[in-house]
């Protein structure tokens, strides 16, 4: 199986030692993204809603660079800082996927990177 590293200028550079993600195979595994702008790489202001629609159009411009689309991906996983934001994360969540939605994890953590409130891991598979 081969290994392709996807990284897109259309989504923050990563912020540390890790890929933006990884194709093995059919699969890419994309990593968390935290609502950061693309261009200036700093946390976009606003409340939990602003900042997972950034998140999604991060993770949507990474899927897009490896080939696929936010159809594609079969598992996300959502990490709060308050998980009492969950419903507004579901709001905005809906409305970036459409058919069947894929498989999910939500975990409430203590802190995430640059004081963000959410942040979004995603599996995408190509068929």
């Amino acid at each position: 199986m081969s290994l392709e590293y996807i990284n897109t200028d259309k989504a923050p550079k990563a912020t540390g030692h890790y890929s933006q993600a990884v194709k093995a195979g059919r699969t890419v595994y994309i990593s968390g993204q935290i609502p950061l702008d693309p261009v200036t790489g700093i946390r976009v202001t606003g409340g939990i809603t602003t900042q997972t629609q950034r998140v999604l159009d991060n993770i949507k411009a990474i899927a897009e660079a490896a080939g696929g689309s936010m159809d594609k991906i079969v598992k996300t996983t959502v990490y709060l800082r308050s998980i009492e934001n969950a419903k507004y994360v579901n709001a905005v969540y809906e409305s970036n996927f459409t058919g069947n939605m894929p498989a999910r994890s939500t975990i409430g953590v203590l802190d995430l990177p640059r004081a963000s409130d959410v942040e979004i891991e995603a599996v995408m598979y190509l068929d």
